[in-house]
């Protein structure tokens, strides 16, 4: 039975009307279409919808199908629901509701053509969303959840690995792991799985970051990449383990060490203040000094949330620096066709002295009682 510490989502509105009330912003009013960002703000879940945030009055629009549940989910959160079945009628509340003055809209969370539409009839601006910025720091309650999905995908991870070491007896397929991880894991607490687990194996489908999961039979002397995460009431864990089905060979071994003292790397960089492109650069500067950059095919990590990609992103690229808060996967990987590949993944949270690692599950490459 869950006993999460409530989200208050009241005061998230009370925050931005205050923002928007100081005069700071320059701003008469906040429009947010961002679903995550919504969820966020309100704790509404529908697909249809937006939030318009005056300095004295927050709403709430969307359609006949989700008013009793957006009402339910927003209880309490100091929010005007306005259920509107006809889409014309429920853009003239929009209107209303945004008012005379300037209506600040982050233009990456809707399409040019939306904002276009919106333009005909508001003074629109264009501002970086409040809410995303303010997503990338979880609170205590955010905590809970996220926690409570990586402890689902550690717990099916540890009921699934000896089928995984067992398919030399038992062949099981790609399918078949990924299938028993995702019913154990609702098993374990999960509502879903997070994204599409990943179940990778063999010389081709292993040297593929995000490789598909298909009816390949898992055999001896597969590398084998499971990447796995759970849902739990919105917020997303991401967890990435690597094996060898049988006797390891040098090359393996050595390939696996090298991912691991990247990862190791990569974590001893993960602090507050420092920058996301040096958590990437740490994992990095392993592989370049053993003159394997080339296996490197993505980025160090990512934020997580209530999205399973968010900002912090650690890369090469990355502008971003990490805050006491952030919860980020720290992630390197090396891949070749022929050969297969490895990636090691935990997710972590940003403390004031460091980070606390959030996925538990022990990493554990080899299973040698298949020897011949």
């Amino acid at each position: 039975m869950r006993n999460f510490t409530p989200i208050d989502h009241a005061a998230r509105v009370s925050a931005i009307r205050s923002l928007l009330g100081a005069g700071d912003l320059g701003l008469d009013a906040l429009l947010f279409t961002d679903y995550n960002d919504i969820r966020w703000l309100t704790g509404f879940t529908g697909s249809n919808g937006w939030v318009v945030v005056r300095p004295n009055q927050a709403v709430l629009g969307t359609d006949t199908r989700y008013g009793e549940r957006a009402a339910a989910e927003t209880e309490g959160s100091d929010v005007e629901i306005l259920a509107i079945q006809h889409r014309s009628e429920l853009h003239r509340a929009l209107i209303k509701a945004a008012g005379a003055g300037t209506v600040g809209l982050d233009a990456r969370s809707t399409t040019h053509a939306q904002w276009k539409q919106l333009a005909v009839d508001m003074s629109l601006a264009s501002v970086d969303s409040i809410v995303g910025t303010a997503r990338e720091v979880k609170d205590f309650a955010e905590m809970e959840r996220i926690e409570a999905a990586a402890t689902a995908a550690d717990a099916a991870l540890q009921e699934v690995e000896p089928l995984l070491f067992g398919t030399s007896d038992l062949p099981l397929t790609e399918a078949d792991i990924r299938d028993e991880l995702e019913y154990r894991m609702r098993r374990h607490g999960a509502d879903d799985r997070s994204y599409e687990t990943i179940v990778a194996a063999g010389p081709d489908h292993a040297a593929r970051p995000h490789h598909e999961v298909g009816r390949r039979t898992i055999v001896e002397g597969d590398t084998v990449v499971i990447d796995v995460g759970a849902l739990v009431e919105g917020y997303h864990s991401d967890m990435t383990r690597s094996y060898v089905i049988g006797e390891p060979t040098a090359q393996q071994r050595d390939i696996y060490e090298l991912v691991q003292a990247s990862q190791t790397a990569g974590l001893a960089a993960l602090q507050p203040g420092a920058t996301a492109a040096a958590v990437d650069s740490a994992c990095r500067a392993v592989f370049v000094e053993a003159g394997y950059a080339d296996w490197y095919l993505h980025g160090t990590g990512h934020g997580v949330g209530l999205q399973i990609h968010e900002s912090p992103f650690h890369s090469q690229a990355s502008n971003d620096v990490i805050q006491v808060g952030n919860v980020v996967t720290v992630e390197p990987g090396l891949y070749r066709g022929g050969f297969g590949g490895f990636r090691i993944e935990d997710l972590a949270a940003v403390t004031a002295d460091g980070h606390r690692v959030l996925t538990h599950h022990p990493k554990r490459p080899f299973n040698t009682s298949f020897s011949t």
